[in-house]
């Protein structure tokens, strides 16, 4: 096992910049999670630190080595890809041996090592099986274990469960992070979906346009974001965003569960609500555990996100309350975080009121 460290690492692709001078710690041991939407430089970070991609500038230590001068080769690191990349003439244990083979163990070191990765990954009944006769996460397990019968310092995985469907991708997290537990590796994992990121990383770092926008731990993120981007990427569905005046220099923010829905305003709940808002109910959509009502109000679009105990039809007027301390707040321009307001508006009875 070994820690990863980012010093202002950059990138240039004919005189663009697609990694911005990253600064990054990935604890050894840990499951880190990039993520970010398609372009954001995530892969191509990953790629550098595996030695797939030159640094233009900055440094990569794995563990207490710089290792931007080493091949691939010799970095100690395991990688696992979106495409599996197995050989379809070869049978799982001869994929999995492959490296081995390559760097001299012998036959009966290999069949021993192999043995005992398969049996962590379940693959013990399918070594005699060509990747054609796999269902497509057991080709899976097949490119993870050819990555675990290395024991390397550090696993790379760049999006390894995008191919699979729904049902399979969810099983297939779960016996991820089982596997992070069992092997107590460093895990560096590269995906574009949010949730997949919450589900299994203990350290999360969302990128944007080659940028590092806040690197946290899930629920850190989802209660305590930095900036505007990284709110409504975090969450589903995306925190509500809306402007604070009509000068619109800053924007309120809140989750959508965080908002109570009636069809009146009592005196008590314009009392203890930061935020109230009339608006009618344009559309909903019942999930089964919740409900998602899309609420139009004078300055902007609310969904809300309730318990289907009692549903409000479509086309119903109703006001929206947000307690104050689940309202943030964002500044137009730049994007960042406005704490100190947020403290101070909390602590004041001044700006609610009725919209």
């Amino acid at each position: 096992m070994a820690h990863v460290l980012l010093k202002r690492v950059a990138k240039t692709y004919n005189n663009q910049p697609v990694v911005k001078g990253l600064d990054l710690v990935v604890p050894n041991g840990s499951f880190t999670v990039l993520v970010g939407p398609s372009g954001c430089g995530k892969s191509t970070t990953l790629r550098m630190i595996a030695g797939l991609e030159g640094v233009t500038s900055g440094e990569i230590w794995i563990g207490d080595q710089q290792v931007n001068d080493l091949p691939p080769g010799k970095r100690d690191l395991a990688m696992v890809f979106q495409n599996y990349a197995l050989y379809p003439t070869m049978s799982v244990f001869d994929n999995i041996a492959f490296g081995l083979q390559n760097r001299g163990f012998s036959r009966k070191a290999c069949k021993s090592l192999v043995e005992e990765i398969a049996e962590v990954v379940g693959l013990r009944p399918y070594l005699d099986r060509k990747p054609s006769q796999l269902s497509g996460g057991q080709r899976q397990r097949v490119a993870l274990a050819r990555a675990m019968v290395k024991k390397p310092q550090v696993f790379l995985m760049d999006e390894p469960l995008s191919n699979l469907d729904a049902k399979l991708r969810n099983q297939m997290r779960v016996e991820l992070t089982s596997l992070h537990k069992q092997l107590g590796s460093t895990f560096l994992y590269v995906t574009h979906d949010q949730v997949e990121a919450m589900t299994m990383g203990d350290q999360i770092v969302v990128m944007n346009e080659g940028e590092i926008m806040q690197a946290a731990s899930p629920m850190e993120l989802y209660n305590d974001p930095d900036n505007l981007f990284v709110a409504q990427f975090i969450g589903s569905p995306a925190m509500n965003i809306l402007p604070e005046d009509e000068r619109g220099h800053r924007l309120l923010g809140f989750r959508p569960e965080k908002a109570a829905i009636t069809h009146t305003a009592s005196q008590a709940a314009m009392q203890e609500s930061r935020y109230v808002f009339r608006g009618t109910v344009t559309s909903r959509e019942i999930l089964g555990s919740d409900v998602l009502y899309y609420v139009e109000t004078p300055i902007g679009r609310i969904v809300v996100k309730r318990d289907p105990e009692t549903l409000t039809e479509a086309g119903a007027e109703v006001v929206v309350t947000v307690q104050k301390e689940h309202m943030y707040l964002f500044d137009k321009t730049t994007g960042k975080r406005i704490r100190h307001a947020e403290r101070r508006n909390a602590n004041s009875a001044l700006a609610g009121g009725l919209m």
